[in-house]
């Protein structure tokens, strides 16, 4: 790569359509244009605390995240170096041991929750996205994702929403929008604000 990437940022609270909407753009885009990063690979790995302690952990506070491999990988990517992308485990909470490899390209997304938190990271961002929807709808979707994709019981991920999720997003999450260039109301519901985004995605892969 003969130029620097360009980089996205896309954040939001849980299950706001972050994973919509980015995957939307790396569909338009494909694979040789643009490279997605999801934060939720970068959680740290407890592999020394025993499963039940590991449960009980806060994966949304921004303690949960390796920010120094995070921003690591993309100062590679921005040289033109394929990086080792962690897969993390949800079911057993730690990483599974295997990686994915994501080689470098003209678009770069990151999503999830905190990309907005963190100072190095969103620093990085040529575009920083907010995806803004209702608490209750995101509940819902966390419910029913977590039940059906990572094996949880419903009364765990009420426990786990009241006792992390819910104070994270208000003191973190909610907070870090302020960050955003852009703020998309209704999530990935919101039609014309991903076609505008995709216009600048379609823009930029045909450009470089």
């Amino acid at each position: 790569m003969s130029t620097r990437p360009f980089m996205i940022g896309v954040a939001g609270g849980t299950c706001s359509g972050k994973t919509t909407v980015s995957e939307k753009l790396a569909e338009l885009a494909g694979d040789e244009q643009l490279a997605l990063l999801k934060l939720d690979s970068y959680y740290v790995s407890y592999d020394d605390q025993p499963l039940k302690v590991r449960e009980k952990a806060n994966y949304d506070h921004p303690d949960a995240f390796d920010w120094q491999l995070l921003n690591d990988h993309l100062a590679a990517l921005s040289h033109g170096s394929t990086v080792p992308v962690p897969i993390y485990d949800y079911t057993n909470h730690r990483r599974s041991g295997a990686v994915r490899m994501v080689p470098p390209a003209n678009i770069v997304v990151v999503e999830g929750i905190l990309v907005l938190y963190e100072s190095t990271l969103r620093e990085r961002f040529d575009l920083k996205v907010y995806i803004d929807t209702d608490a209750d709808l995101r509940f819902i979707r966390r419910l029913q994702r977590d039940v059906a994709e990572r094996g949880r019981t419903m009364e765990s991920i009420i426990a786990q929403y009241l006792e992390s999720v819910r104070p994270a997003h208000e003191q973190f999450i909610e907070p870090s929008k302020r960050h955003a260039d852009v703020i998309f109301p209704q999530g990935g519901m919101n039609a014309p604000a991903i076609d505008v985004l995709l216009a600048r995605v379609r823009e930029l892969a045909v450009i470089e």
